[in-house]
């Protein structure tokens, strides 16, 4: 399940997934998308190794900017997808 982060201030919207163990680590797939005439910019990266996947569109120095950001709000991306996205956190 994917849930709904995010939208940031260039309309990409930030959605996250539940928890699940990789080869013994927590993870947290954190997806990246964004509008674009005739389709969408997209990227993938996985909390908490910050590994980046399939990256569309978006350039290196965008790639670089968003992962600036999920740096800063990893600890929450992570809390949420523990307990279920906004809709199911406490103290949120």
């Amino acid at each position: 399940m994917m849930y709904r982060f995010m939208t940031l201030d260039d309309s990409t919207e930030v959605v996250h997934s539940d928890t699940y163990m990789e080869n013994g680590v927590e993870t947290v797939k954190v997806y990246f998308e964004k509008p674009v005439y005739g389709g969408f910019q997209s990227a993938e990266c996985y909390l908490p190794s910050y590994e980046w996947k399939n990256i569309n569109g978006f350039s290196s120095d965008k790639v670089a900017e968003l992962q600036e950001y999920l740096e800063s709000v990893a600890h929450v991306v992570i809390r949420l997808a523990r307990e279920g996205g906004f809709e199911n956190a406490s103290n949120f």
